[in-house]
């Protein structure tokens, strides 16, 4: 007997969030990143960037997969009002590092759940981050190893960054770029069995 369990899509190519469903038993059924443009409006707030990008992506890739549940997200790490990017070099990304070093920053991830029947759900979770003041020598081993590359803030809380934080306020998946806590309640209040794990044909 064939499969009761329905499709679950991931609308990011993060190879990332896709281990973080993994970390709790969820494992989609394809992976399709929607390829949207994330620059951010004019004036826009870190918090509202990622829970309009979160809703775009999810959007873009619905159309691409109807009967099938799809979830989206954005991270944007956040110092003050400001967004720092994907660091697309060493010099932007040591612009981040700098920036970072000795304070708390913010991180938020807009997460989004399209069923099939047309049904959504979202949230935006926050979580914050303190970083030590960071040392010359720090920063240039960091930017050598080419960790922060395609990490929003140029910084991996999973990797060798984690020597930079003291303390994380919240979620700490949320951090790593799926908060998996409210990802899994929402998938699951719309009806996704988070919890009955894939059944053979």
């Amino acid at each position: 007997m064939a499969s009761e369990t329905p499709r679950l899509v991931l609308a990011s190519a993060s190879p990332r969030r896709l281990d973080l469903l993994r970390q709790i038993g969820v494992e989609p059924d394809a992976v399709d990143s929607a390829e949207i443009d994330e620059a951010p409006l004019a004036g826009e707030l870190p918090r509202r960037i990622a829970e309009r990008l979160a809703l775009a992506k999810g959007e873009a890739v619905a159309g691409r997969h109807l009967g099938s549940f799809v979830l989206a997200a954005d991270t944007v790490v956040a110092c003050g009002r400001r967004s720092l990017p994907k660091p697309d070099d060493e010099t932007e990304a040591r612009a981040c590092l700098a920036l970072l070093s000795g304070r708390r920053h913010k991180v938020h991830t807009g997460v989004v759940v399209l069923a099939p029947d047309g049904r959504r759900a979202a949230r935006l979770v926050t979580t914050t981050v303190t970083f030590k003041r960071l040392t010359e020598q720090e920063l240039v081993v960091y930017l050598t190893s080419g960790e922060w590359r395609g990490k929003a803030g140029g910084y991996a809380i999973q990797g060798m960054a984690a020597a930079f934080v003291p303390a994380v306020q919240g979620s700490y998946s949320n951090v790593v770029g799926l908060p998996l806590y409210e990802t899994a309640a929402l998938l699951g209040g719309l009806g996704y069995p988070v919890w009955a794990g894939k059944q053979e044909p």
